[in-house]
């Protein structure tokens, strides 16, 4: 079965050739295109069984692999998941409109973090004007469908309960209770302000000079946005595991690419049906939901907020009157074996390197061709 790398490795040069990239996405290409191959170098290790010397062809860990960060992962999910009060949860999905995409293709980061901050604070600013409530929550940006095409929109895991106006009780409340309409209203207010705050301060320069900001605003802005808010199906340890897989990579794994052969890739949609496009246009879309450098895509709002989380978390469980924490999942140890016993145990072996002395297979010209200089 083809992955990301074969395709990255089939594709990348010809997609460079031919197309403007940005730093951060032809890095993100070089590093797929290498990762666990032998131009990523090998390291040795012993199995745990045999004792026999073996050599692992080293990862990549770029942010955006679909192969790398597994572990990462697994500790972000088991720190969620201790976090996890006794209360029912909502999940909170924030669409950005469609008219506004155009200002996250040529300006992802400003537009992604006033995405991200107009989320989380919506859910505080309606908790404390409906219910009197300092509530908490956590949003993880996404910015693709399930055809890889672009769709901002910000995850939200909120308990559905918060600390009264002085502190000292927990008060509880019901889906309804958070409107799904007030939500979107409070949601479209910040996220316009966000964005002209943005534009007056020149963060939007990259924008063409045929587009006006504010005119774009006050026609979004005229119309209804999109909430959801309701119950996770699940509950919040499912939607945690589903954000999870999302902290370390983007727009599609390994797991649903079916195949890539005469330069078309078909993969899996997420209702399982399958969609087959050129191999170009699929490395495009897989470039557009490269995050920005540093950019964070996960972050807490109100009495989650990462200066007080903990302390938050163990008042909240107090006033409740469950102070336990939720049982820990069994840590993953990973268990070193060599390719023999991997394949007894019907494990992949592609990872494998034949020996300690690789020579580099792969170079990516990362940088387009310099100018040639022209004679005044």
């Amino acid at each position: 079965m083809a992955g990301l790398g074969d395709i990255v490795r089939g594709e990348g040069l010809q997609y460079l050739q031919s197309h403007f990239t940005l730093p951060v996405q032809r890095n993100a290409l070089r590093d797929i295109a290498q990762c666990r191959t032998a131009a990523m170098g090998t390291v040795s290790n012993t199995c745990e069984v045999c004792g026999e010397e073996y050599w692992l062809y080293c990862s990549c860990r770029n942010r955006s692999c679909p192969l790398c960060q597994r572990e990462a992962e697994r500790k972000w999910l088991e720190a969620r998941e201790q976090e996890i009060l006794p209360v029912p949860y909502l999940h909170i999905v924030f669409t950005l409109p469609r008219e506004l995409k155009v200002l996250a293709r040529y300006c992802p980061e400003e537009t992604y973090n006033a995405l991200i901050r107009s989320a989380g604070q919506a859910v505080i600013d309606v908790g404390r004007a409906k219910l009197r409530l300092r509530l908490g929550c956590l949003v993880e940006l996404q910015t693709w469908d399930q055809n890889m095409g672009l769709h901002p929109h910000g995850h939200s895991v909120v308990p559905a309960g918060g600390f009264s106006e002085d502190g000292s009780r927990w008060v509880s409340f019901d889906a309804q209770d958070l409107p799904e309409k007030t939500l979107a209203n409070r949601f479209r207010t910040l996220m316009c302000r966000n964005l002209l705050r943005a534009e007056r301060r020149g963060k939007l320069s990259r924008l063409p000079a045929t587009l006006s900001v504010e005119q774009l605003l006050a026609k979004v802005s005229a119309r209804s946005w999109t909430v959801y808010a309701q119950p996770p199906s699940g509950g919040p340890q499912t939607l945690l595991g589903y954000l999870s897989r999302y902290t370390y990579r983007v727009a599609i794994t390994n797991e649903r690419i079916e195949s890539y052969e005469d330069h078309q890739v078909t993969f899996r949609r997420r209702d399982n049906k399958p969609c087959t496009i050129d191999a170009q246009e699929f490395v495009g879309r897989f470039l557009m939901h490269v995050p920005p450098k540093r950019f964070v895509r996960i972050r807490s709002f109100g009495f989650l907020g990462n200066g007080k989380r903990k302390q938050s978390i163990e008042k909240a469980r107090q006033l409740i009157g469950n102070a336990s924490t939720p049982e820990p999942r069994e840590p993953f140890t990973s268990l070193h074996l060599c390719p023999e016993c991997a394949a007894k145990r019907g494990l992949s072996t592609s990872r494998y390197a034949p020996g300690p002395m690789v020579n580099p297979q792969l170079d990516l010209h990362l940088r387009p061709p310099p100018n040639e200089t022209v004679a005044a």
